[in-house]
């Protein structure tokens, strides 16, 4: 794969990760809610989740969703209605008690990173429309994917790490109970606001 070609595609893919969305939404909601822990190892669950993303568009499920708009809808809205139910959860959670940090709690966090990531179907479709930008078809595709799939896995996961970062830096400076109930209701405003999001997109 062509070096500029490639650069070109770290440059265009930090900048459409650095715009928040439904997981930026998600990950930022858990740190600020769960703690840092929480946060990172949601970020881990999104990774995995476009790694999957990846080899179903490699299989053509992006084409199915694209051309099924009945199956597209039920898999974005399983999406949308997960995330407002989780961040309803935690609303309802911090106004009874305090953070819920417990490692059960933090654990979880993985998979409330992987079915956000998963339960996005413009991602299938995005990765397809947008990996085959940065492809050349006269060229070995399986080794181009190869070389893009980590690229684009390793951009994710540090642009989601510096959200977290962010995320602690604000929870850190307000450690009394009543912040940290606050905290609480802004981690589950981001989770229903990122399902909002989700189901005003397409």
């Amino acid at each position: 794969m062509d070096f500029e070609l490639w650069l070109t595609f770290v440059v265009a893919y930090t900048v459409i990760s650095i715009i928040p969305g439904p997981s930026v939404l998600m990950v930022t909601g858990q740190t600020l809610t769960r703690g840092t822990r929480a946060g990172f190892l949601c970020v881990l669950g999104d990774v995995m989740a476009g790694v999957v993303l990846v080899v179903f568009s490699l299989l053509g499920v992006g084409v199915i969703l694209a051309a099924s708009a009945t199956l597209f809808l039920i898999v974005k809205w399983a999406g949308v209605f997960y995330m407002v139910l989780l961040g309803v959860a935690q609303i309802r959670t911090a106004r009874q008690t305090a953070l819920d940090s417990s490692d059960v709690a933090v654990r979880s966090s993985i998979w409330a990173g992987f079915l956000t990531g998963i339960l996005n179907p413009k991602a299938i479709i995005f990765y397809m429309a947008f990996l085959a930008q940065f492809m050349d078809p006269n060229a070995d595709l399986l080794m181009q994917f190869i070389i893009l799939v980590p690229t684009s896995t390793i951009i994710v996961g540090f642009v989601l790490s510096a959200y977290v970062l962010m995320a602690t830096r604000a929870r850190r400076v307000f450690q009394s109970e009543t912040a940290r109930r606050r905290f609480g209701y802004t981690g589950g405003s981001f989770l229903i606001g990122g399902g909002f999001l989700m189901a005003t997109k397409g």
